[in-house]
């Protein structure tokens, strides 16, 4: 037990001698936190609207009052040209095309099928989809106010619904994406900075001292794990008051849950972190292999893109993601307040993995004389 203490403090005085990496560990996360939560973001404020408005009536200018009103649209340009305005989304100046054909007001009052058309650019397909929700939902309701108001005798029996959005009712996106990138925070400092801690002792030839010492190999492997288990839940702790104070972030659930979980999966992360610095000899391949089961864990964590829509074989394979894991439990403890028996199956997962991919990092390492 004295071995594996001398080892953590030994780590401890090593990381705070290291100005870069104290400031990767502290500084870079904050501002990624500050950052990252407003700007990855999949709401639409700020459409590119062009008009193409052949029919010049009240009505028609009514319409487009609806688009320009709303918070999700602003007007880049008119004209009277199809070809002008699908040259505007060529050059991307606009993102959407509303077309009111001449004779649009005519074909209202007397009742005849009024047509518009939108046209819109769908090179990011989910982008496209919620653009044309919320035309259609503005359509929609233009639609039944002319039916109300010029219909003659026409009575509308209205259907009252009322919205009640659980978990986040002001369907604040920042609420969503703040557990995720507390996340990808936490994941860095265990995953990333333990390998390359480890390769870069290899690279200078300190670790070789070590090695002709009568140190165990699960002694050596707790020393490193357990001072960036420590900043790691640290930073964590930072990132949630962070996200209190600037974020407003919900926090439904009990703490005491979610760092018992956020404990286990570090030790996931750290696992792996050591067990990539198995595989690598310098700092160069610990980057590469660390960016590759990063960016590949991340992808397929739900961070950005729900998980039900990846195709069915991509969802079993992400049973070995442990990002996709302890993402889905923080954001049921502090957006839903979920408690021990909700989170029974993310414990257990997590728990085995723990155990197995540090069981595998120390068969892995080396322990041999110079």
């Amino acid at each position: 037990m004295k071995t594996i203490i001398y080892l953590i403090q030994k780590e401890f005085i090593q990381i705070f001698r290291d100005k870069i990496m104290l400031r990767m560990m502290f500084v870079l996360p904050i501002v990624m936190l500050i950052v990252l939560v407003n700007a990855a973001t999949q709401e639409m404020k700020s459409i590119s609207l062009f008009v193409v408005d052949n029919d010049l009536s009240e009505t028609s200018r009514e319409l487009t009052g609806k688009f320009s009103g709303s918070p999700f649209f602003k007007i880049s340009g008119n004209s009277f040209s199809v070809k002008k305005a699908e040259s505007e989304i060529l050059k991307d100046n606009a993102d959407m095309i509303l077309v009111i054909p001449h004779g649009f007001e005519r074909n209202l009052v007397t009742g005849q099928n009024a047509l518009v058309q939108i046209q819109i650019n769908a090179i990011n397909g989910m982008v496209a989809g919620l653009i044309n929700a919320y035309s259609s939902q503005i359509i929609s309701g233009y639609n039944q106010n002319i039916i109300r108001n010029q219909v003659p005798g026409f009575k509308a029996r209205g259907i009252n619904i009322t919205n009640s959005f659980w978990y986040n009712p002001g369907l604040n996106y920042k609420i969503y994406m703040v557990p995720g990138i507390l996340v990808l925070l936490v994941t860095i400092v265990g995953m990333f900075l333990t390998a390359i801690n480890i390769v870069r002792e290899k690279e200078m030839g300190t670790i070789e001292q070590i090695n002709v010492t009568p140190i165990q190999k699960y002694q050596f492997i707790i020393g490193k794990m357990i001072p960036f288990w420590v900043v790691a839940m640290i930073e964590l702790s930072v990132g949630l008051t962070i996200g209190k104070i600037f974020y407003q972030i919900p926090i439904e659930g009990n703490l005491l849950i979610l760092f018992s979980i956020a404990a286990i999966y570090l030790f996931v992360a750290l696992g792996f972190g050591l067990f990539i610095s198995t595989m690598a000899n310098t700092q160069q391949q610990t980057m590469f292999l660390s960016f590759f089961f990063l960016v590949l864990f991340i992808l397929m964590s739900g961070l950005f893109t729900p998980t039900e829509s990846m195709p069915y074989w991509a969802q079993i394979v992400n049973y070995i993601n442990p990002v996709a894991v302890f993402l889905k439990a923080i954001r049921m403890i502090l957006l839903k307040g979920s408690g021990y028996a909700d989170l029974i199956p993310q414990i257990v997962h997590l728990s085995i993995y723990a155990v197995a991919i540090i069981s595998l990092a120390i068969f892995r390492y080396r322990k041999t004389a110079a």
